[in-house]
C-alpha cells in the first residue's frame, strides 16, 4: 500500500512533510546508536593509555630507587659513572612508644619504694586511750636501708613507725634525720641488698614534660601509679596539716595524682630517675600537685650519707622575698632580693643575736640582693641558694643598706 503523504503547518506557517521527517529521526537514532556503542570501547582503551603509562612512570622510579641504594648493583650494571641521583631525603623516623617508656619505668621503680605507716597512743577526751594510725610513702636511697620521705609523715611526737617494702616485707623504723630547710626526712631500717633509685637533675626538667608519681595512695593502696606532666616549676606555697603550716619554696607542679598517703614518695622521670618528692595538693582544685625538686635535698641527703645527720648552713636572718608586687606595695625601689624584717610574733627578731649576719653587720632592713655573685629573686630564693653550700663555707654578699650597695664576706654557720 503506497505511504500516505502527510503534511502539517508549523506557526510560522511553514509546510512540512512527516514522512520524511520520521526518516530523519530515524536515521538520527541509528547513528546515536552507533556512537554509544563506540564510545565505551574508545574510553576503555584511553583509560588503559593513562593506566599504562602511570605504572610504566611508577615502575621507572622503583628501579631508579632501586638502583640509587644499591651501589653494588649499580657497579654490576656499569651504571655508576652515569651518577644517577633522586631528590629524595632518607629519614629515619623514630617513634616513642610513650607507653612502653612508661611501664619500663614504673618497672624500674616500683621495687624501691615503700609504704610507711605510723601509730601512736592518744587519749581522748574522755580519758580512754586509743591508737592513731597514718600512712605515708618513702623510696629507698641506699641498699643498707636509708629512706627519705616528708618531715610531715614523720613529726608525730612518740610515734612508732613500720616500713612495708614492695616485697611484703615489713620493718621497724627510726627518724635519722629531719631538714631544717625543706619537708623531707631519712629514715632508717634494718636491712640489706635493697633496691635503690637513681636520682635525677631536677633543675634539667621541662615544663610538658612526662613525670610518674607512685606512693601509698590513701594510707592503703601501696605503689599505686599516676602519669602526668610537669604544669610549672618554681612555685611557692603554704602548706598545713595537724596544726603546723610550713611554706615551701621552689617546688615543681605536676597533674599527676598525688593523693594523700603519696607524700613522701618519687616523682620520677622516664628514664626512672628521681626528679622530686612528692609533697601536697591543692586542696581546692583537681590535678595540682607539689613535689620537692630533688636539686635542693642533694645536699641534705649527702650530708646525711656522709655524717649521718643533716648540716644545713645559716646566716640567722628573717626575711620577706621581694616580688614586683611586694616592692610597689611598699615602694622599694628594687623587684628583688631578700627583704630583711622581724617576725609577726613577740621576739622574731630580724637579725638573729650572735649569728653570721650579725657578725657581718647586716640589720632590719637591709636586702640582700646576690650571694657570691648568684642573684635572689623568684628563680633563685635565699633558701635555694644557701642548700648548696656547706656549713662553715665563706660567701660573698652583696646587699643594700639605706639605699646603699655594699659587699660582705660571710662564714655560714650551723642551722640548729
Amino acid at each position: 500500500m503506497p505511504k500516505q503523504k502527510i503534511t502539517f503547518t508549523d506557526e510560522t506557517g511553514q509546510e512540512h512533510d512527516l514522512e520524511s521527517q520520521n526518516d530523519a529521526e530515524k536515521m538520527n537514532s541509528s547513528n546515536d546508536n552507533i556512537k554509544s556503542k563506540r564510545s565505551p570501547g574508545a574510553l576503555f582503551i584511553v583509560f588503559m593509555l593513562i593506566l599504562a603509562l602511570i605504572m610504566g612512570a611508577a615502575g621507572s622510579l622503583g628501579i631508579l630507587m632501586l638502583l640509587s641504594n644499591d651501589q653494588k648493583l649499580m657497579d654490576k650494571l656499569g651504571l655508576s659513572k652515569l651518577n644517577i641521583t633522586l631528590p629524595i631525603e632518607k629519614t629515619e623516623k623514630i617513634k616513642i612508644e610513650e607507653s612502653s617508656a612508661i611501664t619500663d619505668a614504673v618497672g624500674k621503680i616500683t621495687p624501691a619504694v615503700v609504704s610507711i605507716n605510723t601509730s601512736v597512743n592518744v587519749t581522748d577526751v574522755f580519758g580512754r586511750s586509743m591508737e592513731q594510725t597514718g600512712g605515708g610513702s618513702g623510696f629507698i636511697l641506699t641498699s643498707d636501708g636509708l629512706i627519705a620521705t616528708n618531715k610531715h609523715v614523720v613529726n608525730e611526737e612518740g610515734a612508732t613507725y613500720k616500713v612495708f617494702t614492695a616485697d611484703g616485707k615489713e620493718y621497724d623504723a627510726k627518724v635519722l634525720a629531719t631538714d631544717p630547710y625543706n619537708d623531707l626526712a631519712i629514715l632508717k631500717i634494718d636491712a640489706t641488698g635493697l633496691p635503690t633509685l637513681e636520682l635525677g637533675d631536677s633543675d634539667d626538667v621541662k615544663i610538658g614534660q612526662w613525670v610518674i608519681a607512685v606512693g601509698n595512695a590513701l594510707g592503703e593502696f601501696q605503689n599505686t601509679v599516676t602519669v602526668g606532666v610537669i604544669s610549672a616549676k618554681q612555685r611557692q606555697i603554704t602548706a598545713s596539716g595537724g596544726g603546723q603550716s610550713e611554706t615551701l619554696e621552689g617546688l615543681l607542679q605536676t597533674d599527676a595524682a598525688i593523693n594523700p598517703g603519696n607524700s613522701g614518695g618519687p616523682l620520677v622521670n622516664l628514664a626512672g630517675k628521681v626528679i622530686g618528692i612528692n609533697v601536697a595538693v591543692a586542696g581546692q582544685a583537681e590535678s595540682i600537685g607539689f613535689a620537692i625538686p630533688i636539686n635542693s635535698v642533694k645536699t641534705a641527703i649527702d650530708s646525711i650519707k656522709k655524717n649521718g645527720e643533716i648540716k644545713r648552713p645559716m646566716l640567722g636572718i628573717r626575711y620577706v622575698p621581694i616580688t614586683k608586687e611586694v616592692a610597689k606595695l611598699n615602694n622599694l625601689t628594687i623587684d628583688y632580693g631578700a627583704w630583711i624584717l622581724p617576725g609577726q610574733s613577740r621576739g622574731e627578731v630580724a637579725v638573729v643575736p650572735g649569728s653570721p649576719a650579725d657578725k657581718a653587720g647586716l640589720t632590719e632592713n637591709d636586702i640582700i640582693l646576690e650571694i657570691n655573685g648568684q642573684r635572689v629573686d623568684q628563680n633563685n630564693s635565699l633558701t635555694k641558694i644557701l642548700s648548696q653550700y656547706n656549713v662553715g663555707d665563706e660567701v660573698t654578699l652583696k646587699y643594700l643598706h639605706k639605699g646603699d650597695e655594699k659587699t660582705v664576706k660571710v662564714k655560714l654557720d650551723e642551722m640548729k
